[in-house]
Order: C-alpha cells, then sequence, then structure tokens
C-alpha cells in the first residue's frame, strides 16, 4: 500500500542517490536503467510517480515521457522529469513531452520532496475521483482533459508591482488572475472564492507567513492550495509555510514554465476535488466524513484500513496505527468554551494531514482523538513520524481569535501484528497513549507487543 516510484536513470551513482532519498521517506522505490526499461515496468507494474532523467543513451527521457503519457495504460501517472540546471530548453521539452514537473541538477531535497508529495496528491485525488465517477483509465481521459480546461480564478498576493506583473503575465494567458497587495482585502478574497493563491514571502508590507496562515486557518479559503515564492537562501521560511499548511513553493528568480507547470497542478488538484465532491454520494459522505474536520471519521478509517490488513495477511507488508489525542483537552472547552475547542480540533487536524504522507490515512476517531495508519510502515519508523509531528504541534502556536495557544499532542504508536484484529492493535496503542498521558504527557510511546502473539 506504500506509495511506489519509479526512478529512471542510465547512471548507477544517480539512481542509488534517488533511492537512498525516496525509502528514507517510506515510499516503495523500483529503478530502471533507460527509456525501453522504464517502459516495461511502467506496463507491468502499478506506479504512483515516475523520476525520469532527461538526457539517457538509446530512449532518452523525452522520448520515454512521451510514450508513457500516450499510453491508455499509463497515461494517468505523474512524471518529474530531471533535468541540468542550466538547460532551460530541456525543461520545456519536458513540459512538452508532457511531464508533469520537473527538478534541476544537483538534486536540493527539500525541493525534490516538495515535488514528490504534491503529484502524489494529485495521483490520489485523480484515482479517487476515477473510482467514485466509475471511469476506467480507458474511458476517463476525456473527462479529466475537460475538467483541467477550466479556466482559473488565481489570487496573487504580492505588494511589489513589477514583480506582481512577472508572475500574473504568464498565468493570464489561462486563466483569471487578481493581483492583491494588501494582506487584509486578500484573505477575505479568499475566503469569497479561489481557486488557488499564490503568495509572495518577500514582500515589504506584510508577512507572507501569516497570510498564508490565515487562509489556511479560516474554513471558507482551508482548501485553496497556496504557492509561495521566496528566495532560496530562506529554506527556513519554506520549511514554515510547508507546516502551516502551503502546497508547493516557486523561487527567485521566477522562470515562467515553472511557475506555469507548478499552479496548473495545483488548479488539476483543486478542480479534480471539486469534481469528486460534486459526484459524491451525499449520503455516503455523511456517513464517513467528520463535519468539524473535514476528515474521515471512525467509520471511514474502519473501512479504509482493511486492505492494509489485507497486504500483511499475504503479502507480509508491515503497517503501524498511531492514535493522537490533545492533552487537557476537557480543560480548555471548560475554560475556553466549545467553540474555541472546535477551533483548535480543526487546527490539529489540519497540522496532522499537512504533516503526514499522501498515502496515510488520518481520520478523527471521535472526540479530541485522531487515529493515523501508515502503510508500509514498521514500529521503530512509525514512532520516529508521530514523534516528529508531535514535537512540531507543540511548537507552533495555534491562533485562535488572535490568541496564541500552546497545544500539546499525546501519542501511542503499534505496528500491526500478524493475525490482529483492528481492536487489538487499538487496544495496545490505546495503552501507550495512556502511559504518555502517564508520564507527563507531551510524548510519543511505542506499544508493547501481543503477548500472545
Amino acid at each position: 500500500m506504500s506509495a511506489r516510484i519509479l526512478v529512471v536513470d542510465d547512471l548507477a551513482p544517480n539512481v542509488n542517490l534517488l533511492q537512498v532519498k525516496l525509502q528514507a521517506e517510506y515510499y516503495d522505490v523500483l529503478t530502471a536503467r533507460s527509456g525501453f526499461e522504464a517502459l516495461e515496468i511502467a506496463q507491468k507494474e502499478r506506479l504512483d510517480l515516475i523520476l525520469m532523467d532527461a538526457m539517457m543513451p538509446g530512449m532518452n527521457g523525452f522520448e520515454a515521457c512521451k510514450r508513457i503519457k500516450s499510453s491508455p495504460d499509463t497515461w494517468h501517472v505523474p512524471v518529474i522529469m530531471v533535468t541540468a540546471l542550466e538547460e532551460t530548453k530541456d525543461r520545456i521539452r519536458g513540459l512538452e513531452s508532457g511531464a508533469d514537473d520537473f527538478v534541476t541538477k544537483p538534486i536540493d531535497d527539500f525541493n525534490l520532496m516538495a515535488r514528490v508529495r504534491s503529484l502524489l496528491r494529485l495521483k490520489m485525488v485523480t484515482d479517487q475521483l476515477l473510482s467514485h465517477t466509475g471511469h476506467t483509465l480507458s474511458n476517463s481521459r476525456d473527462l479529466l482533459e475537460t475538467i483541467e480546461r477550466q479556466k482559473g480564478k488565481i489570487l496573487l498576493v504580492e505588494d511589489h508591482e513589477f514583480h506582481a506583473e512577472k508572475v500574473a503575465k504568464p498565468l493570464r494567458e489561462r486563466h483569471h488572475v487578481i493581483v492583491e497587495k494588501d494582506p487584509v482585502k486578500a484573505i477575505r478574497i479568499a475566503k469569497s472564492g479561489v481557486d488557488a493563491i499564490v503568495v509572495s514571502l518577500v514582500s515589504s508590507s506584510f508577512d507572507g507567513l501569516r497570510v498564508c496562515a490565515s487562509i489556511k486557518f479560516n474554513e471558507e479559503s482551508r482548501d485553496v492550495p497556496i504557492l509561495v515564492i521566496g528566495d532560496p537562501d530562506d529554506e527556513n521560511r519554506f520549511i514554515r509555510a510547508y507546516d502551516i499548511g502551503i502546497n508547493d513553493t516557486v523561487m527567485r528568480p521566477i522562470e515562467v514554465q515553472e511557475l506555469k507547470a507548478r499552479v496548473q497542478t495545483l488548479l488539476r488538484r483543486k478542480f479534480y476535488a471539486d469534481s469528486l465532491r460534486e459526484n459524491f454520494n451525499e449520503n455516503l459522505e455523511m456517513v464517513v466524513a467528520d463535519p468539524l474536520t473535514s476528515l474521515g471519521n471512525r467509520r471511514y478509517f474502519d473501512r479504509a484500513i482493511e486492505p492494509l490488513f489485507d497486504s500483511l495477511e499475504t503479502q507480509a507488508t508491515p503497517f503501524s496505527i498511531m492514535i493522537f489525542d490533545i492533552d487537557h483537552f476537557k480543560r480548555v472547552n471548560d475554560i475556553l468554551g466549545h467553540d474555541m475547542g472546535d477551533q483548535i480540533l480543526k487546527e490539529i487536524a489540519a497540522r496532522l494531514v499537512t504533516n503526514m504522507r499522501a498515502i496515510d490515512i488520518v481520520a478523527r476517531y471521535g472526540g479530541e482523538e485522531f487515529m493515523i495508519a501508515m502503510p508500509g510502515t514498521n514500529a521503530a519508523d512509525a514512532l520516529i513520524a508521530a514523534d516528529r509531528v508531535r514535537a512540531l504541534i507543540a511548537g507552533t502556536p495555534v491562533f485562535v481569535d488572535g490568541e496564541a495557544l500552546q497545544v500539546t499532542t499525546s501519542v501511542g504508536v503499534a505496528e500491526v501484528e500478524a493475525g490482529e484484529k483492528l481492536r487489538d492493535v487499538f487496544k495496545r496503542a490505546d495503552d501507550a497513549l495512556y502511559k504518555a498521558k502517564q508520564a507527563g504527557r507531551n510524548k510519543a510511546l511505542p506499544a508493547q507487543l501481543n503477548k500472545a502473539a
């Protein structure tokens, strides 16, 4: 059930480097040493993403990408083209060949993972859309292309007139762009309904991170994808932006083709998600969705992890679950009121979703408890992930009505063992959560092994 990524490069060191980077993020990685081999693997294996080197002997990456995108079996798989830093024409050629995005050599870990996560989320939404509309790969291409041809409404938040025009002009070739330099007005526009938002992190008159945080906090604009623009040497601000919940980044100096590709990916995901919501059976949505946080609920979680139990039994594919519980939440409700408590629940839910992998299953299980399933992940790696997210939540205040609140969580983590049912592993994780609470809270602890196993 882990996201499966194919790495294609004729040079073994390049393949090994990318393989190590991606496996460190718990992705299942396949490799190919030529365009021909990539085509063979793409036809045989279920792939979620392809990282394709542009320059290879025999069949280069451009031709391989073109064939993948023209095949009825593989056209839907996102492709990231890997190009030389100085070759702008190669990046343009890659996009013309059907590539969804690109990274440049030498490969920067931060940008690589940003591209990978963005396109994996797009692939996930695409698969969900096809599943819920009853379409197959063979008869869905026209549907998706029709959706993609929609004209998007893009909000650009930038106070520098020259920079604003440089961004807005190429985007206006296909979409309607609203430029706003006043952050208060921009937040109001975001709440009124747009399809994507581009925010400058280098503004002289407002804090771009605060604008992003406000947009993500408001229920009316929370689901709108955000792309931020900043300087390449300001990685810390980019990291903070991702913590807040933004979706993608572009570094200055801006390259037009890169900007258009990034924005188009965000719009595709937004348009697909909108279509998915329109096609959902309303009764089913009421059954499986938590109305407060927009996460799946307990019934959704129980259904979603059934394939993970099947994979554990048939293929010995490990997976783990974790229970996040907000510390002292009853006291928050009693002192600050339920409206304030609801806002905290929404914020914690948003942080959990944006800081877990695209393949992880996140649900509100009840009250202040959140359940997460991590496919393809053993107990040790799940504990590392849980502790990372726990620390992030504790280290970043939650802003409610302009007031900064320190919120912490406790976490219980358990790897599912062979023969276990959900109730068994849930009890072990819940016991670990209880011990974390007893040990002073704001901790992530592992569950004990099942003694009966």
